[in-house]
């Protein structure tokens, strides 16, 4: 009997000494990316292909529209091939159709553009942490974001942010929420 209490002694500590062996540690990934020098740098591009992109896009969209509505309401149409007055008809409704959406497309490119840009930037983040979780023994590090409850101690952001030579502002200092 006292072996078998013994055994199962021994496997609970030692079950539990792999367990405490574990160091867990968080991370908001999106915070680092914030205070980024590339960051920045990333905002300055999309303001720019906002202005000299889509909203040039936009503007050639309007005139296309344009062009097309005062081919088929401003001219005699009658001595235009119907064929082709089919196909202004055409272009006319999908360009219609592009101006209504305007803002769902305009959207959907600025976001490809952002991801294009910001690719690189997270995997570099993201390999950074690796590296941080690695060189300080951490098995688990979870994004912040999705923690409700967490210990100061075990917030990686200093240790990242000292690897990518980031200096950080007083905002994003541990303990400050």
């Amino acid at each position: 009997m006292n072996k078998i209490k013994l055994f199962f002694i021994a496997t609970v500590l030692l079950c539990s000494g792999t367990v405490m062996a574990q160091k867990t540690g968080y991370v908001s990934v999106d915070q680092i990316i914030q205070i980024m020098p590339d960051a920045s740098r990333i905002d300055t591009l999309m303001q720019r292909y906002q202005r000299d992109t889509i909203n040039s896009e936009f503007q050639s969209l309007i005139e296309q529209y344009n062009y097309k509505d005062s081919l088929l309401n401003k001219t005699d149409t009658t001595k235009m091939p119907a064929s082709l007055r089919k196909q202004y008809h055409q272009d006319l409704e999908g360009i219609a159709y592009q101006v209504q959406n305007w803002q769902s497309i305009a959207q959907q490119a600025y976001q490809a553009k952002q991801s294009q840009l910001l690719e690189p930037v997270y995997r570099k983040v993201i390999s950074t942490i690796q590296a941080v979780a690695k060189e300080k023994g951490y098995t688990y590090v979870y994004d912040k974001s999705v923690l409700v409850v967490a210990p100061q101690g075990d917030d990686l952001l200093p240790l990242v942010a000292q690897r990518l030579n980031i200096k950080l502002p007083p905002q994003a200092a541990p303990g400050l929420r």
